[in-house]
């Protein structure tokens, strides 16, 4: 009978019981999202500018009932995304020196670091971290 006594429930031996928004290791949403942050401020120059950019394009796509919120989001619609910030920062950087001109592989490069840029930035918003809420700069 003494034995029964010390036995604790299943859910009291998770550090986590309790909290609505833990995460894995017993860390808050905010904690995550502010660490996320911090390394992103560590990013190269070009990937931090790329990652601001990409950040800007999506608050147009930051409203409710958006497809970044789906609770499974289409990948074709996301891809397509990811082609839509590539053009306009090809526009861009094209527009700045007219005489560089990039190979279409460096482009598909900098597409998949764009698509992983704007993944990151998609789950961030997914978590309630809307651009600029942590900012360490």
């Amino acid at each position: 009978m003494d034995f029964e006594r010390r036995i604790l429930p299943f859910y009291m031996t998770y550090p986590t019981a309790g909290y609505e928004n833990a995460t894995l290791y017993g860390r808050q949403d905010t904690d995550v999202l502010r660490d996320l942050e911090y390394f992103r401020q560590l990013y190269p120059a070009a990937v931090r500018r790329y990652q601001t950019r990409t950040a800007e394009i999506l608050d147009k796509m930051d409203y409710e009932g958006s497809v970044i919120y789906d609770e499974y989001p289409d990948r074709y619609t996301l891809e397509r995304l990811a082609d839509n910030v590539v053009d306009i920062l090809r526009r861009e950087e094209n527009g700045q020196d007219p005489e560089q001109t990039d190979a279409a592989g460096n482009w598909e490069q900098k597409r998949s670091l764009i698509f992983v840029l704007l993944m990151n930035e998609v789950y961030k918003r997914r978590r309630g971290g809307r651009r600029g809420f942590f900012s360490f700069s």
